[in-house]
């Protein structure tokens, strides 16, 4: 059981900073920001939950089961991340590329408090077993001076695979697509650093200055950390009603405002970006319809554009309704990975980028969310992400784009670019 307690909050914005401030003296934290992105299912402007009181963490190796019984015993708030390798528990499929990073394929845990913020009204919700905590908690967090960081020395990151490299295996995928093996796939690579220490709750900041993502996370297990500035939601719960946004289609910013407004145009009537988002837009369906009750997977927007800090981005709106025999935990099975980071038919695609791509994926591709102790949940999708392990002093972060048959490998690889600008600025 938990105490909730309501205070109003004259800065949202200046509490929010405190807040992830006051967070990191926990082994434990996962601080979710919407940034107040206008759209139209957001539950609330920032959700913070730290300090496990339970948690579970596992490998790939019937991780869904693991997890649908921590979330039917508990009926609680769950906060943790799905990896992309939890694909090997689903399909007969192998992760053996290298990985620097070695965080766990799944890890969830329930908090002994969770704060929620919307617009100027603060919730806190504690267990029992620590509301004592509540009013000596907030006077700590109110009282906080947000720091001013002074960076020593930007990080050096290195290319895992070179252009030349690149170009080599997109053609390589482009012959899978011409002789069928697939349609469409998402092909990523890494950017990484070795032997270096960095201040995760600065760069998350600077990350999350430049970008104002919707589906922004501070992410930290013990050493591990997430600090993630996507724009894009895997899956949410809500009732029966589940809801999967894919991204396919991406265009550049640019400070002039004709040139910005002719780079969105450019994308709105691009035919390959079209082409892209249709077919994940089917796959997603596809996928939902596993879960659904009979004729209910709709299309509620195709090939919406929506503009962020970095780019302009093509989104599709799908939903359905979830099958009462199912659980909240089905529906992400039968979804997962999400289809705009694997592509079409999804277990070819999965084998085949396993073959090329250098790097285990690990998180990144994953999702990080919650559940509620009704068991509703919202995820997100684990892209423009830095990724650090402070025990082996490891930094990464990768890109993709969708590979189709009409794709022009120096293209892709400049996309590739573009999605990396904000990670490199901010390691820089």
């Amino acid at each position: 059981m938990r105490v909730s307690i309501t205070k109003p909050i004259s800065n949202p914005e200046q509490f929010k900073e405190q807040l992830l401030n006051w967070a990191q003296q926990f082994r434990e934290v996962v601080f979710l920001d919407s940034n107040s992105y206008p759209q139209q299912y957001s539950s609330f402007d920032c959700l913070l939950a730290v300090d496990a009181f339970t948690s579970l963490k596992t490998d790939y190796y019937n991780a869904f089961e693991d997890l649908k019984q921590y979330q039917q015993n508990t009926k609680d708030w769950l906060f943790g991340c799905l990896s992309y390798d939890l694909k090997n528990d689903i399909e007969n499929l192998q992760s053996n590329n290298f990985d620097g990073l070695d965080f766990p394929d799944l890890f969830f845990f329930q908090p002994k408090k969770i704060f929620i913020l919307k617009e100027n009204q603060l919730e806190m919700q504690y267990l029992m077993l620590c509301d004592d905590e509540v009013e000596e908690d907030f006077e700590e967090i109110i009282k906080i001076q947000n720091e001013t960081f002074v960076t020593l020395s930007g990080v050096e990151v290195k290319q895992r695979i070179s252009k030349d490299l690149y170009i080599q295996k997109v053609n390589k995928m482009l012959e899978h697509i011409h002789i069928g093996d697939m349609y469409e796939a998402n092909f990523c690579m890494e950017f990484y650093a070795e032997n270096v220490v960095i201040n995760p709750f600065e760069k998350f900041q600077k990350l999350n200055e430049i970008s104002k993502a919707p589906f922004s996370v501070f992410f930290k297990n013990y050493k591990q950390y997430l600090l993630s500035a996507s724009p894009e939601r895997y899956l949410k719960k809500v009732g029966d009603k589940i809801i999967s946004q894919p991204i396919k289609g991406t265009s550049k910013r640019f400070s002039d405002l004709e040139e910005d407004e002719k780079s969105k145009a450019i994308l709105v009537s691009d035919e390959k970006e079209r082409a892209e988002n249709i077919m994940i837009t089917d796959l997603v369906r596809n996928d939902l319809s596993h879960t659904a009750k009979k004729g209910s997977v709709e299309v509620e927007e195709l090939c919406g554009i929506y503009s962020f800090l970095q780019v302009h981005q093509m989104i599709s709106t799908v939903a359905s309704k979830l099958d009462s025999q199912y659980s909240a935990v089905d529906v992400l099975k039968t979804t997962f990975p999400m289809g705009s980071m694997t592509g079409a038919p999804k277990i070819s695609v999965m084998q085949i980028v396993e073959n090329l791509e250098e790097t285990k994926r690990g998180l990144y591709s994953g999702a990080v969310g919650y559940f509620t102790p009704e068991g509703d949940f919202d995820f997100n999708v684990v892209i423009r992400s830095i990724l650090y392990n402070q025990e082996n002093k490891y930094v990464s972060f990768s890109v993709g784009s969708a590979i189709t048959a009409q794709s022009v490998p120096e293209k892709e690889y400049e996309e590739c670019l573009l999605k990396a600008k904000a990670m490199h600025e901010v390691l820089r």
